[in-house]
């Protein structure tokens, strides 16, 4: 392991480790996906079939916040996969005692993440930079992370993130807009500049049933242009989704 992938994990699990105290809010989510037009890179094709499990899990600390999820994905080219982030942030705001706001800024944070796959192409990468908790008018949240990537088997790049929600309401149904965009710079060998666009629309349903219950019924829409840094691998898919909040 390279010196600087070892210095990002050390930062991913100190950053973790200050984070995981009780929690001040949390959720815990389960989502099916199905979509005709997901890219592979085997034959690069742009048509593929697949369906998508996906366990999510959000929290707020006192010196950061905590976002991980797992895809477990199913298509006739590559059979099963797992796909992984775990991406703690750690507040230097909380940690300093000082407010770190400035315009649209509310907090400033330590970002990491932890990316990996296992069934398919193994690997693990990781991302280590700086982010930012914006106050955006109709959001519920909106974030903005700039990262330096080590990446396993592909060369090291930078990497921004951005991601964000909007609740709304179409008469007393209520409707929830959220998604995240990476775009990553181009490097050497071949290693294209990717931009990933993926946003869901959801209907929440489950407020017939009582209103405690998070069911949403909706879609996915994912533009993905030069899917893992292959130039002209270009994926726009829109899956039918369904999502339950614990």
């Amino acid at each position: 392991m390279k010196l600087t992938q070892i210095a990002a994990l050390c930062a991913l699990a100190s950053t973790a480790a200050v984070t995981q105290a009780a929690p001040i809010w949390q959720d815990f989510s389960l989502s099916g996906l199905y979509g005709e037009n997901y890219a592979n890179p085997v034959g690069n094709a742009d048509d593929v079939e697949q369906t998508t499990i996906t366990a999510e899990y959000a929290a707020g600390f006192k010196y950061g916040d905590f976002f991980a999820f797992a895809d477990r994905t199913n298509n006739d080219l590559t059979n099963n996969e797992t796909y992984f982030e775990v991406s703690p942030r750690l507040s230097l705001g909380a940690i300093s005692g000082k407010k770190l706001e400035a315009g649209p800024i509310k907090d400033v944070l330590i970002a990491t993440t932890w990316e990996g796959s296992a069934g398919g192409t193994d690997f693990n990468n990781y991302l280590y930079g700086i982010g930012f908790a914006l106050d955006i008018p109709y959001t519920s949240y909106a974030n903005i992370n700039f990262y330096k990537a080590d990446n396993d088997d592909t060369p090291d790049d930078y990497q921004m993130t951005i991601t964000y929600a909007v609740p709304f309401k179409i008469g007393s149904e209520e409707f929830l807009a959220d998604a995240f965009l990476d775009w990553s710079t181009a490097e050497k060998n071949g290693h294209a500049s990717e931009l990933n666009w993926t946003s869901q629309y959801k209907w929440n349903v489950g407020k017939h049933i009582s209103p405690e219950t998070k069911l949403y019924l909706g879609i996915e829409h994912s533009v993905w242009n030069n899917k893992y840094a292959i130039k002209g691998l270009d994926q726009h898919d829109v899956s039918a989704l369904v999502k339950y909040h614990f």
